[in-house]
């Protein structure tokens, strides 16, 4: 008889899901044709359909955590399995009513336009020693 796998309810880590042996549709050749198509997409859908979760799996194949993609499509379809830096921005629900100046100022303690000038720069150099060409 088969063990019935747990449904991952409010779960949206995708390494979680997959270490702890939960149900997952693997959508990851959808993943592979997303990453390696080139071109920019908007991504948008209702609450609770799986942003996060897809965040969550584009996170860990960027960072190049090939164990666990073991078993799914784009573990046949990907050759290089390399490492990417990843930028993870959390809580950005936070600026829904308020501006965006404001909420800058009164998370970071800084404007957006400060945060921009100091950003910048910061972001080219270390695109230089990665071999990364900001646009």
């Amino acid at each position: 008889m088969t063990t019935m796998r747990k449904l991952p309810i409010g779960i949206q880590s995708f390494e979680n899901i997959r270490n702890e042996n939960y149900l997952y549709v693997d959508k990851t050749a959808l993943i592979y044709q997303l990453v390696t198509k080139g071109k920019p997409y908007f991504l948008s859908r209702p609450r609770r359909f799986g942003k996060s979760l897809l965040i969550s799996t584009l996170e860990a194949y960027f960072q190049g955590k090939k164990e666990l993609f073991k078993g799914l499509a784009i573990d046949q379809l990907e050759q290089d399995w390399n490492v990417y830096p990843v930028l993870y921005f959390s809580d950005l629900n936070q600026l829904n009513d308020i501006s965006l100046d404001y909420d800058y100022a009164t998370l970071c303690g800084i404007t957006h336009a400060e945060l921009v000038d100091n950003l910048t720069p910061e972001l080219g150099m270390r695109g230089e020693r990665l071999g990364v060409s900001l646009c």
